[in-house]
This record gives C-alpha cells, sequence and structure tokens, in this order.
C-alpha cells in the first residue's frame, strides 16, 4: 500500500498571505493538490500535515478522505512534518510519497508513473523525478527508510536520505520542470494561474 504525506504546515510570509488558501481554478490550492492524489488508484491513504493557519486549512478539507495530523512547531524543517506524517500512517504501509501542499502544478498522472516505476524495482527504491539534473517532488520513499528518517537526517533532511542512499535512489526524468515547481512568492501563483488558464 501506497500512502501520502501532504505537507501543509507552513506559514507562508514570503506569501504574504496563507498560500494552500489561495484560490486556484475553482478550488484553494491545497485542495486541488489533494484531489489529484486522491485521483491516483496507487494511492490507499492520505495523512495531511497543517502547522499554521491549521484550522481554516482543515475546515477548507471538510468532505475528503483525509487524516489531518498537526505539527506543533510551523517554523521546524520540512522533516519534522514528515515525521508527523510517518506517525500517523498504517503499519502495512509499503511506501510514503511526500508531496508539497503548494505544489499545484501536480497530477495524478505523475504519481501514476513514479508508482509503476517503484513497482518495477521491486518496491525497495527511492523514486525521484529529475528535471534538468534537480530534484523534485512528490518523490515515493519505501518505508523500510522510516526509523532512519524518523531518527536521522535532522540537519540535511530527506535530501540527507537521498545522498545517503543514491545506489538505493531510482531518478525518473522528467520533460517539463513543472515537477520543481512550488510556490513560496506571490510571482509562483501568478505563473500557477497562467498554467490553469493555458490548460482551459
Amino acid at each position: 500500500m501506497i500512502c501520502a504525506i501532504i505537507l501543509a504546515a507552513g506559514r507562508s510570509r514570503r506569501m504574504g498571505v496563507q498560500k494552500l488558501l489561495l484560490p486556484l481554478a475553482g478550488k484553494t490550492v491545497i485542495e486541488h493538490v489533494i484531489d489529484q492524489v486522491a485521483a491516483a488508484d496507487s494511492v490507499q491513504h492520505i495523512v495531511v500535515v497543517t502547522g499554521a493557519d491549521r484550522e481554516a486549512v482543515s475546515s477548507t478539507l471538510n468532505g475528503r478522505r483525509v487524516i489531518i495530523v498537526h505539527n506543533p512547531e510551523p517554523e521546524s524543517e520540512m522533516l519534522d512534518s514528515v515525521r508527523c506524517g510517518l506517525a500517523a500512517l498504517p503499519c502495512d504501509c509499503a511506501a510514503v510519497l511526500v508531496v508539497l501542499g503548494d505544489q499545484p502544478s501536480i497530477r495524478s498522472q505523475w504519481i501514476e508513473t513514479l508508482a509503476s516505476v517503484f513497482l518495477k524495482n521491486c518496491g525497495n527504491k527511492i523514486v525521484v523525478p529529475v528535471h534538468d539534473g534537480h530534484r523534485g517532488h512528490p518523490m515515493l520513499i519505501p518505508t523500510r527508510f522510516r526509523e532512519e528518517l524518523q531518527t536521522q537526517h535532522n540537519d540535511s533532511g530527506i535530501r540527507g536520505l537521498l545522498d545517503a542512499h543514491g545506489e538505493d535512489v531510482v531518478k525518473v526524468q522528467w520533460e517539463h520542470d513543472d515537477v520543481l515547481a512550488d510556490m513560496d512568492v506571490p510571482s509562483d501563483y501568478r505563473r500557477e494561474l497562467e498554467r490553469v488558464r493555458e490548460r482551459s
């Protein structure tokens, strides 16, 4: 079973407003991300990690089949939110899909591609999309690395895990840079609005 952890804990200081609640194609950004993950047949369980603005973010997700957990330290590093999500996963989870809550360009087809590569590698390799030499998101991590994520790499985060296990990382070459495109500042949001207009 593949489980997803959607990271939605940040304060969005650089955006100036809570970016996860910005409107995009008739939904909020976080709703769009969750709906794309939920549309992937390979994902059976979704955990959303909130932090700052947790009540507003959580209320947006009413009616969606997700487990919401809270990171009490929204100023902490991404790995701390991943750890909060890991603690909420069922024991039969075979792999964790780490998803950025501020990456509205994500598509369910991406997840199916990564899951296919994961299965072709016997379900024991870390699968990462790569564009122009840069690692992107989402990434798929076997739960055999669960304890290591929970106890190590405090300073380097998931990057530290990937660097420590280079032989266990399968890089999936991505044609477009959308796997690198999260939202931090207003110009990023405008870029995503433009992408929506182009698709429609």
